[in-house]
C-alpha cells in the first residue's frame, strides 16, 4: 500500500509505503502519527502514487496542463530505453573498432591493468632480491618508467619513511 501524504506545516508532498505508526516530513522534519496525516490517495501501485504526487506538484506550480500532455512514467521509461545507443554502435560511430577495444580491455584486466609510476617503483623493490638503486631503475625502465624517475621516487620513499636503504639495498616498510 502506498499513500501520497502531505505536511500541514510546510505543504510538502511525499509517498509513504505501508502504514507506519509515525511519519516525518522530509522537508521540515515535523513528525506526526501517520493516521493524522492528510492522505490524498492510497493505492497498491507505487508508480501510480508517484504520478499522482507529480501531478499535484505540477498543478501547484501552474504546469498542470503541460503535465497532462506527458505520457506515464512507464511509457517515458520505455522510450528512453529504446533510444539508447549501444556500446558497439557508439565506438563504431567514434571511429574505433569495437573488437579491438574489447581485446584491449581483456589484456588490461588480465595483466592487472595500468600501474602508476610510483607503484611500479614499489613493485620493483618488492619483487627484486636485494634491490639497489640501479636494479630498481632497470626494472622500471623495462616496464615503461624512466630510470631517473625511479631514482627520485626511491629517495622520496626513504625520506617519507615508506622505505629504508641499508648499504645500498632498499626495502619497503
Amino acid at each position: 500500500m502506498y499513500a501520497v501524504v502531505g505536511c500541514s506545516e510546510c505543504s510538502m508532498l511525499w509517498v509513504v509505503e505501508g502504514r507506519p505508526e509515525r511519519t516525518e516530513c522530509p522537508r521540515c522534519g515535523t513528525s506526526k502519527a501517520h493516521a493524522k496525516r492528510k492522505q490524498f490517495v492510497t493505492t497498491e501501485d507505487r508508480e501510480h502514487a508517484a504520478e499522482v504526487r507529480a501531478s499535484m506538484l505540477a498543478n501547484r506550480s501552474g504546469f498542470g496542463d503541460a503535465f497532462a500532455d506527458l505520457d506515464s512514467y512507464a511509457a517515458m521509461g520505455e522510450r528512453a530505453a529504446e533510444s539508447v545507443v549501444g556500446d558497439d554502435e557508439y565506438l563504431d560511430g567514434s571511429g574505433l573498432d569495437a573488437s579491438e577495444v574489447a581485446a584491449a580491455a581483456a589484456r588490461a584486466s588480465s595483466s592487472g591493468g595500468s600501474v602508476s609510476r610510483k607503484e611500479r617503483v614499489r613493485e620493483a623493490v618488492r619483487e627484486l632480491d636485494a634491490p639497489d638503486e640501479d636494479d630498481v631503475a632497470a626494472y622500471c625502465e623495462e616496464h615503461g618508467v624512466s630510470g631517473e624517475y625511479a631514482r627520485e621516487a626511491l629517495a622520496r620513499l626513504v625520506r617519507r619513511g615508506e622505505a629504508s636503504e641499508s648499504r645500498g639495498v632498499y626495502r619497503l616498510l
